[in-house]
């Protein structure tokens, strides 16, 4: 009879008990979390009249993975743009949770004669609120579409980022007994600098490669590949510092912004189930009932502490971020629980040996009743915000009023420095940081291997030349970019006293490209000082007037900027998001509507300039969506066949009209729906215009651009264009094309065109 490994049986009893709990709390209406940590609980060596797992190590290890898994489960579905779009919200009350919650914490055991690094462990422990506890919570409750759960995931990736700064503060304040701000900012600046580093270099190259190997992909490939780079990245961070679990979000978030987004979710997901699920069995195994008995007073009012601190202070966060009172309490009512992070917290203190043996299992029990406790105070949170707002007097609602920001507010006008200062200093951040890995992989790996492989100082010569030339594209971003914005030539035309400070930030960029050169250059030779700098003066000039170092910058650039916007652009294809330019329509009472035509509709099979629609109902056809294929700026020879869907551009009469008239009356080329995307442009009719003293008819603007003209604004008065009235100088056309068809257009100047017959 062959031995079965300890691990299969391990593995079997977790199943066959998680098996057995899922479907009973299924049956029961119960969040599967819950079944789980019961499952957990059975299964571990604490409960003795069951039978237990042999070898918790092995376990704690597949837990890990789990962790992983729904962490890069949580990057696919929250990407770093969603985190940009939360915002100062989620700032706000995060940092609010985080310092209130580590004070509570520490008063907590402060009261019970615990020691200082006890009770400001507990603290720190207590201030994470459990991503993955929340997230399967809100999964299995059917919440995740909720406008209140964006949020909460929004403040629980910033509790994990800020997490790996809490846990250095608290090594720091461990080991030297006092407070090193030093290390703070330290650990506070390699966190920005690989964030950025990893998101900036993980964007422009991981779609990159899925798009050159998409041929060769099937969903099993697909599904090895997406697993290789989760855990080649859970590497990266854990060498680079930082927990494995940090580094499957970073990956999730970058491939989230991939046009396979969806297709890895749905294939890693029965593999982030299973391991889940044992991530949270072994969560319940962690529960002794004898350390429960014996500390059961602090437990208690840890966890008090923990469910009525994270529903204020949450509440309180959301509330001074200027979110609604019932929005704010539902998000607090979310957050009641601790979890993954409290764990590593607690092994942290376990390891420098500064926090007493019985924290440990005390958190672990307040997790897991908090745990259990948390579907239940999420439900309870709208019932709650009713209770609050019914009794709350009438001056505290005025004041709760007067925080929320749910109403809409329009700026204005914005500071062209600050405008013009910001975009230069986030170009100079991204940019240095990936200039220095480039920098640093060159000296650690490239100059090593040519010292090897080549005599005297050939080497450092072809080592300087390489990275140089590797970070020649970047170094000429930071110098140029910007310099030709409309900013920058407003600043410097509208006051000679703005040119100064302009050009002051040009040498500054300068300075800054030299001295990375002069950096290369120094540490490869032995130069003189003065000699370093005008070498690296030099090269920093010659690449500002350098063309093709141009081309490479700008094709950088565009091909990142694709690549974050790959997903909206497919959708924009599709028709399942409004183009970029329908936004700027609707403070012109234009719109644009997506109508679809009815398969019975007697409009079927005719083309446009059948139906007439523009002189009929005064609309203009943008774009016909038919199936899983888009024809932008349709001529009046397009067909339209029966569910096309149209989008159409008019006045709000206008398109109530057509779309009266209208009721009565497969494989996505990538390259095509990217070159399609559509934007819409101002274009001013001065003296030197070709198209001055034509109409728009005779400007051969539809025919031979490609382009719609939309509106025309003549004396500040926007109106439906008349394709017969010539044009005169001053006039304004609203455009609306293709990217390169509308800049073609609009940089017209002087060629003369033949009249449009």
């Amino acid at each position: 009879m062959s031995h079965l490994p300890t691990l299969i049986a391990d593995l079997a009893l977790i199943l066959v008990c998680a098996g057995i709990m899922t479907l009973l709390f299924k049956r029961l209406k119960q969040p599967l979390v819950l079944g789980y940590v019961v499952a957990g609980f059975l299964a571990s060596p604490s409960m003795p009249y069951t039978p237990s797992v042999i070898d918790i190590a092995n376990i704690q290890t597949w837990a890990d993975i789990g962790v992983i898994f729904l962490l890069f489960a949580l990057g696919l579905e929250f990407s770093f743009k969603k985190i940009v779009k939360a915002g100062g919200t989620a700032v706000i009350a995060t940092f609010t949770i985080i310092f209130c919650m580590i004070l509570l914490g520490e008063g907590v055991g402060a009261a019970f004669g615990w020691k200082r690094m006890d009770s400001l462990f507990l603290g720190g422990m207590i201030a994470m609120s459990s991503t993955t506890i929340i997230y399967k919570a809100f999964d299995d409750m059917g919440l995740r579409k909720k406008k209140f759960t964006g949020l909460v995931l929004s403040i629980l990736i910033l509790e994990d980022l800020l997490a790996i700064v809490l846990m250095v503060m608290l090594s720091t304040m461990a080991v030297s007994n006092n407070f090193e701000g030093t290390e703070m900012l330290e650990s506070i600046g390699k966190l920005l600098f690989f964030l950025v580093l990893w998101f900036v270099v993980g964007i422009y190259l991981v779609p990159l490669f899925l798009r050159k190997c998409r041929k060769l992909m099937n969903e099993e490939t697909l599904l090895i590949v997406a697993l290789g780079l989760c855990f080649g990245m859970v590497v990266v961070a854990s060498h680079a510092g930082f927990s494995s679990a940090f580094g499957a979000f970073i990956m999730g978030s970058i491939l989230a912004e991939t046009i396979e987004a969806e297709t890895i979710d749905r294939l890693v997901k029965p593999v982030k189930d299973l391991f889940g699920a044992i991530f949270f069995v072994s969560v319940g195994m962690m529960v002794n009932p004898a350390m429960i008995v014996e500390y059961a007073l602090p437990i208690a009012v840890i966890t008090l502490a923990v469910i009525v601190g994270q529903a204020t202070f949450g509440t309180l966060g959301v509330v001074l971020a200027g979110k609604p009172l019932k929005m704010a309490m539902q998000c607090g009512f979310s957050l009641t629980q601790i979890g993954e992070f409290a764990f590593i917290i607690a092994s942290l203190g376990v390891s420098l040996h500064v926090t007493s043996d019985f924290l440990y299992p005390v958190v672990v029990a307040v997790s897991v009743i908090t745990t259990f406790l948390t579907p239940y105070l999420i439900r309870a949170a709208e019932p709650a915000s009713a209770f609050v707002d019914k009794h709350l007097p009438a001056s505290w609602r005025r004041v709760l009023d007067s925080f929320s920001s749910e109403s809409p507010t329009t700026l204005n006008h914005e500071s062209l420095w600050r405008k013009l200062l910001m975009a230069m200093l986030r170009i100079t951040v991204v940019y240095s940081i990936v200039s220095i890995a480039v920098v640093v992989l060159s000296f650690r790996l490239l100059v090593p291997f040519l010292q090897e492989s080549l005599p005297g100082v050939w080497a450092s010569l072809l080592g300087a030349v390489v990275t140089i030339v590797a970070i020649a594209p970047f170094l000429r971003a930071i110098m140029v970019k910007k310099n030709h914005s409309v900013e920058f030539t407003t600043l410097w035309d509208e006051n000679q006293a703005n040119r100064a400070p302009l050009a002051f930030t040009i040498a500054v960029r300068i300075v800054i490209a030299a001295a990375f050169v002069a950096f290369i250059i120094a540490g490869l030779f032995q130069l003189a000082v003065g000699f370093v700098i005008g070498i690296a003066v030099f090269l920093v000039l010659t690449m500002v007037g350098s063309r093709l170092l141009k081309k490479q910058s700008i094709l950088i650039e565009r091909r990142f900027f694709q690549n974050l916007r790959s997903r909206e652009i497919r959708d924009e294809y599709l028709g399942q998001k409004a183009p970029a330019y329908a936004g700027r329509l609707l403070s012109h009472d234009l719109h644009l509507a997506d109508v679809e035509l009815p398969a019975e509709s007697l409009w079927a099979g005719k083309t446009l300039l059948e139906l007439n629609l523009g002189r009929k109902y005064g609309v203009r056809v943008a774009s016909i969506l038919r199936g899983r294929r888009r024809l932008n700026i349709p001529g009046g020879s397009a067909r339209l066949f029966p569910l096309d869907k149209l989008q159409v551009i008019g006045t709000d009469e206008q398109l109530s009209a057509f779309g009266e008239a209208m009721r009565e009356g497969s494989k996505i080329d990538r390259e095509a729906y990217e070159k399609s995307e559509m934007l819409m442009k101002q274009f001013l009719i001065d003296d030197q215009s070709v198209f001055l003293g034509r109409s728009i008819r005779e400007s051969g603007i539809r025919d031979q651009y490609h382009c719609l003209v939309v509106g025309m604004e003549s004396s500040g008065i926007l109106t439906t264009p008349n394709v017969n009235i010539p044009l005169k100088e001053g006039d304004v056309l609203w455009i609306v094309g293709e990217k390169e068809a509308v800049y073609q257009l609009i940089t017209q100047k002087s060629e003369k065109l033949p009249v449009a017959q």
